[in-house]
C-alpha cells in the first residue's frame, strides 16, 4: 500500500527513539493545512504513533492501538500484533488506508493493513510519500555524524520536505 501526501519517521539512536511527521494535508493537489498533527502520544505516554492516510482511518487505529496496550499492560509488541491481526481480519478494519509508526522504549514497529508489523534492522522507519528520502537521509546521518535522535529527525524531515511536494517543513517531534 503506498500512501501518499505526509512523511513519517521514526530513529532509533544513541539510547533514544524520535519519531517525526510533516504538518502538511494534502487533497489531491492541492495543500489544505499546513500544520496538521499526525504524531501522538499513547498509552500513559509512553508510546509515540505517526500516521499516513486518511485522518478518520488513523484515530480508528489510535483508539484500537489504545484499547491493545491497555489490554496487554504497555506492551507495544503485543498489542501490536494483535492490532494487526485484527486489522487484517475485521471486515470494516480491513478497509482503512493508513498506515502506522509505533515506538517505546524498547521497539520501533511500523503497522499494516496486509498483517505486516516490521521492526527495522538498523532503528530507522519511515513512511508516506517522503519517507524513502527521510529515511535515506537519516540513515546516512547515522553512519556519519554525531548528531543524536532528535536532531537526525529534524536533518532528516527537512531533506524529505525539500524533496517531496507532498511534505513540508510544519515538523513535529516526540521523543523517548
Amino acid at each position: 500500500m503506498k500512501i501518499r501526501s505526509t512523511t513519517i519517521l521514526a530513529v532509533r539512536h544513541k539510547g533514544r527513539v524520535a519519531l517525526a511527521g510533516d504538518g502538511q494535508v494534502s487533497l489531491g493537489n492541492t495543500v489544505m493545512k499546513h500544520q496538521a498533527r499526525k504524531v501522538r502520544r499513547l498509552y500513559h505516554d509512553r508510546v509515540i504513533t505517526g500516521f499516513a492516510g486518511a485522518t478518520a482511518d488513523a484515530f480508528t487505529l489510535y483508539d484500537k492501538l489504545e484499547q491493545k496496550l491497555e489490554q496487554y499492560s504497555g506492551n507495544l509488541l503485543r498489542a501490536a500484533v494483535e492490532l494487526a491481526k485484527e486489522w487484517r481480519t475485521d471486515k470494516y478494519l480491513r478497509r482503512l488506508e493508513a498506515m502506522m509508526i509505533a515506538v517505546d522504549r524498547d521497539h520501533s514497529l511500523l503497522l499494516s493493513g496486509t498483517g505486516d508489523v516490521i521492526e527495522a534492522d538498523r532503528g530507522v522507519l519511515a513512511i508516506g510519500s517522503g519517507g524513502p528520502y527521510a529515511q535515506a537521509a537519516a540513515l546516512a546521518l547515522i553512519d556519519h555524524s554525531d548528531l543524536d535522535a532528535e536532531a537526525i529527525c529534524q536533518a532528516a524531515m527537512e531533506i524529505a520536505a525539500n524533496i517531496c511536494v507532498f511534505t513540508n517543513s510544519s515538523i513535529i517531534i516526540e521523543s523517548i
